[in-house]
């Protein structure tokens, strides 16, 4: 196949679990077919560009700088998004280029079939019917359970965000060729909450090998939570985390130590290892693998969330036994508790998370069943696999 892929960002460097996802589905599926990349691109990035070639054949670097330049200008989307129709996280990727260029790719190219990578950059689609929407969350219950979470003015812009964005997101899956989704509780709630039929799932995958525990790892905290923490849900749970849980599990254990691992942790974030000498904050990293090796569990704390988080089988694959909510690993196969544990209320996480601090041998028995589950079923290219058939079917006879 000839696939146009149209997405808001480029994937290096990979620091988000959606990109993770398309990387790896991308890099299987330029194995066998023609793939033309296009996406926005920050001026001062180089790397995202110039490491496109890893995954496609043609690369389309669209320069626009997507983060405001200064406050003000932050505070002035902000405004603009009580009184936009559409949910601020789609008109701040707005792009006339990043819409030229796919409309001059359309007509010059002839693609068996295009791929919109999020709903992010449906905005900027020509022919949206001819799509096919790749949605790594249902944006419209991430917004919901933000407000949920939220009180005063913060509500009250959550609520308006999520309304917005239900119907945004109701008319885009209504309009395209197909959506895949990452997971069958995505798909069915996009049947339940949009109207529409033509939606499947495709699982999220793991790279066994990549995350493979060597012989000699060494403890380094009780504790690791990995995600990026620039993202809203993954901010909201540690909070939740070190305010309602930490304290309870230091009752039993009072040197119990956390390591928060992912870029851009906002000041609040910050302030809690300034406060507490056990909670690292690392920021960036190059390589999330020697963390979750180091941890003797992984934490998972979300109160808001939605597709499927790539955090639980990396760390499933990493051989770190999991704590998390159900929100955590919401759309995964599980087997609570043979191969995770589940705790939604800060009691229960905290009870969960101390059963196996205190016990080796079921943190071990955890860790193994996980790792079996994701060994067996869980591999990128039988992942790709999947997406790969979807598009060969949804596509045949349909060049645009």
């Amino acid at each position: 196949m000839k696939i146009l892929w149209a997405c808001s960002v480029f994937l290096h460097p990979t620091t988000r679990g959606g990109q993770i996802r398309t990387l790896e589905t991308l890099k299987q599926l330029h194995k066998r077919h023609e793939v033309h990349y296009v996406a926005l691109a920050d001026p001062a990035d180089q790397e995202g560009p110039a490491r496109a070639v890893e995954y496609s054949s043609k690369v389309y670097p669209i320069p626009y700088r997507i983060a405001p330049k200064t406050s003000a200008q932050f505070y002035a989307q902000l405004v603009e998004g009580l009184f936009s129709p559409v949910p601020v996280v789609v008109f701040r990727k707005k792009s006339e280029a990043l819409r030229a260029k796919l409309e001059e790719l359309i007509e010059r190219e002839k693609f068996d079939c295009v791929v919109c990578d999020f709903l992010t950059p449906s905005i900027n689609m020509p022919q949206l019917d001819h799509c096919v929407l790749f949605q790594h969350n249902v944006e419209t219950m991430i917004w919901r359970r933000l407000a949920e979470t939220s009180t005063g003015f913060k509500r009250f812009y959550m609520e308006r965000q999520a309304a917005r964005m239900f119907e945004y997101e109701k008319r885009v899956c209504q309009t395209v060729r197909h959506t895949i989704a990452v997971s069958d509780i995505d798909a069915q709630l996009m049947r339940e909450m949009f109207g529409v039929t033509n939606v499947e799932a495709v699982p999220t995958g793991v790279d066994i090998e990549y995350f493979a525990k060597p012989a000699r790892a060494t403890r380094e905290s009780d504790m690791v939570f990995v995600g990026s923490m620039d993202y809203l849900p993954n901010v909201d749970g540690i909070l939740w985390f070190t305010q309602e849980v930490l304290p309870l599990i230091r009752k039993k254990r009072p040197d119990c130590s956390l390591t928060v691992v992912g870029r851009k942790p906002p000041r609040e974030i910050q302030a809690i290892a300034e406060a507490d000498p056990k909670v690292k904050i690392t920021g960036t990293v190059p390589d999330v693998r020697p963390y979750l090796w180091g941890g003797a569990l992984s934490i998972v704390p979300l109160r808001v969330g939605g597709g499927t988080r790539l955090k639980i089988y990396e760390s499933m694959a990493a051989g770190t036994p999991i704590v998390s909510t159900a929100i955590g690993a919401e759309g995964l196969e599980i087997h609570p508790p043979h191969d995770i544990r589940i705790g939604d209320t800060a009691e229960e996480f905290a009870a969960q998370t101390l059963a196996l601090l205190d016990s080796e041998s079921q943190r071990a028995a955890v860790a193994q069943a996980a790792w079996e589950l994701v060994d067996a079923k869980f591999s990128w290219e039988k992942i790709a696999r999947d997406f790969e058939n979807i598009l060969e079917r949804t596509s045949a006879g349909a060049t645009v």
